[in-house]
């Protein structure tokens, strides 16, 4: 049985909001259809996503870029056209939701990746690596350097290898001198990355969402629909702020950050909708060769594991 609340609160999401087709295809991509292989009937698709305000000429405009930007590849059986994440997608998606779903780094040893972007690197080549490693939390440490606070040299070498430029800049290791939570370093963080812009950002995410997961609580019987809608969009908005966050080592952090508390609400109505959502998407697409397979393994280790229980409830709560 559907809930009038979250019917309401799903109405209101997509009439205030105004939710580009593009970025939100993209989520509904990675969040559901890539775990089952990353190829759907665009067909079905259409239908999956009809609820979410986007119409059939929206879709089929988005895919197109999607893979003209080559996200996507579209293959035509009979009068059905098919779309599978590329090569270069895939390695995108798992990139991307790493950072989503993933435990952040809770200790640091005080290491650092850089890239030394030279004047002599082009401008569109400057701006695409700019960009992903801005999505990978890297900041401009200094004029022509990006750098960000990790032991994550494999990321680091993935987006140079995506990006061509493997072999056009300097990535460098370094390793912070003295104490670790110094007050010079917090200074540099602020410099580096927007922190407050950022958690104001995930302030009014968790707001947003916090009477979204007392009524998932409340309702009895939840409607498998309303469940994928509700986890689409939660996933989207969560997404939308996580993409400003560096993912900094709690020494750099402010106190109470309220990143911390996103991720636990994101992660206690994930846990409370996928079944639902899941139950949905199966009963909704179509692959060539008929259902879509079952979801690969990593999709059950998502926000540590969507069978363990949750020992961030409390703080979601509040």
């Amino acid at each position: 049985m559907k809930s009038r609340f979250l019917e309401q609160w799903i109405s209101d999401y997509l009439a205030e909001r105004r939710v580009r087709a593009n970025s939100l295809i993209i989520t509904v991509y990675g969040d559901f259809i890539a775990p089952h292989g990353g190829t759907v009937w665009l067909g079905s698709f259409i239908r999956l996503v009809e609820p979410l305000g986007l119409n059939e000429r929206m879709v089929r405009t988005s895919v197109y870029r999607l893979s003209q930007d080559n996200w996507l590849e579209s293959e035509q059986i009979g009068r059905k056209s098919y779309y599978s994440l590329t090569a270069s997608g895939r390695r995108r998606f798992e990139h991307a939701y790493r950072r989503i779903y993933d435990t952040p780094q809770e200790s640091w040893n005080g290491e650092w990746q850089l890239v030394v972007l030279p004047s002599t690197l082009g401008s569109p080549e400057r701006d695409t690596l700019r960009k992903e490693l801005s999505w990978a939390g890297y900041g401009n440490v200094a004029p022509g350097v990006m750098g960000h606070p990790s032991t994550d040299t494999a990321t680091l070498m993935e987006i140079l290898q995506d990006t061509g430029t493997q072999d056009k800049v300097v990535p460098l290791q370094a390793a912070t001198l003295g104490a670790l939570s110094t007050r010079p370093l917090q200074d540099l963080a602020r410099e580096c990355w927007n922190l407050d812009e950022i958690e104001a950002t995930y302030r009014e995410f968790s707001e947003r969402m916090r009477p979204v997961l007392r009524s998932l609580r409340s309702t009895r019987n939840l409607d498998p629909e309303q469940c994928f809608l509700i986890q689409t969009l939660t996933m989207h908005e969560f997404r939308r702020a996580l993409l400003h966050d560096p993912q900094l080592p709690a020494q750099l952090m402010p106190r109470d950050w309220s990143g911390t508390a996103a991720r636990a609400l994101s992660r206690a109505i994930y846990r409370i909708t996928w079944r639902h959502a899941q139950q949905h998407l199966m009963a909704v697409c179509e692959t060539p060769s008929g259902p879509l397979p079952n979801a690969a393994p990593y999709y059950y280790e998502r926000f540590g594991g969507l069978e363990a229980e949750s020992p961030e409830q409390e703080l979601a709560e509040n």
